[in-house]
């Protein structure tokens, strides 16, 4: 997995488009995706967007996570492939199951499962979910995922009975896949560290961020002694202007390069250890900015 306890890493959001009213270009993403591999980022992330409406801040109709997945596995050579994340309480998590081990045996092992909760209270509405029992469902539907994709495979029924007349194929050719908590999915982060691979969160400013670390790892420290990575999704605005300064935005920030390098220098020394990059330059090709940072940026935090 692209979690390391002694250096950051770097991802790709995908669709990689204009925040408009539009569908994904799978063209034009595909394209993005290979170009990524070659330039040797870590991971590209997909997002499960079930449902649209105008209250959604995201307006792009993104598309099933698993069918694009798929297109990307055998687009794809060397690159994880990441959800961010799939909304555990809205699919039933043997169907998840399937999917995530068909994407792995697909994408020879590159796969890293990523689980939220979601959050919007029409959605769950709509799927027949109460949204104030999130917390509970994601718990027990973790747990019979978690059950679904355990080397010694369990299937487990509404009722908790193990069901050992059925399997889900493909058959798992590595120790596990990895699964991540996306968010806090209402959940304290002694659960989370106590079950998950990493936690995955939003930006926050460094000194704000900072706090949330000291949190995990607090939260580790109770549970487990074993490495739990700690990533973050960021909004980039790549400013072509090297020296431009790095200024917050919402949810991330807008700078050049020496700026990002000096940023992200200070985020692997603060212990962040994945970066996933959502990227917003206005103007600029999505390939020149993926190239200024594999070219210019990421050598110079390594």
């Amino acid at each position: 997995m692209f979690f390391h306890p002694d250096r950051l890493s770097f991802g790709i959001v995908l669709p990689a488009q204009t925040r408009t009213h539009a569908d994904v270009d799978f063209d034009a993403q595909l394209s993005i995706a290979r170009h990524a591999d070659e330039l040797g980022f870590d991971a590209l992330w997909v997002r499960d967007v079930p449902l649209n409406s105008e209250s959604y801040p995201d307006p792009i109709g993104h598309a099933d996570p698993w069918i694009f997945l798929g297109a990307l596995a055998a687009s794809t050579s060397n690159i994880a492939l990441a959800t961010g994340a799939i909304v555990l309480p809205l699919r039933h998590p043997l169907h998840i199951a399937k999917a995530a081990l068909s994407v792995t045996a697909l994408s020879k092992g590159r796969f890293v499962l990523g689980l939220g909760s979601g959050d919007r209270p029409t959605e769950y509405e709509v799927f027949g979910r109460d949204v104030e029992n999130r917390k509970a469902l994601f718990q027990a539907e973790w747990e019979r995922l978690a059950a679904a994709l355990a080397p010694d495979q369990k299937i487990i029924d509404d009722s908790g009975d193990a069901r050992t007349e059925f399997a889900i194929r493909p058959a798992l050719r590595q120790p596990s896949i990895p699964m991540i908590a996306v968010g806090s999915s209402s959940q304290s982060l002694e659960w989370i560290a106590r079950h998950a691979s990493a936690w995955m969160t939003y930006y926050r400013p460094l000194s704000v961020q900072k706090d949330r670390l000291a949190l995990w790892h607090n939260a580790q420290t109770k549970v487990t002694t074993e490495f739990r990575g700690f990533g973050q999704s960021m909004v980039l605005d790549l400013i072509d202007n090297p020296d431009a300064p790095y200024e917050e935005i919402n949810l991330g920030g807008r700078t050049g390069r020496r700026g990002l390098i000096g940023a992200l220098s200070a985020m692997r020394e603060a212990g962040i250890h994945h970066v996933a990059f959502n990227l917003m330059s206005a103007g600029r090709p999505t390939r020149d900015v993926m190239e200024e940072i594999a070219h210019d940026v990421i050598p110079a935090v390594e």
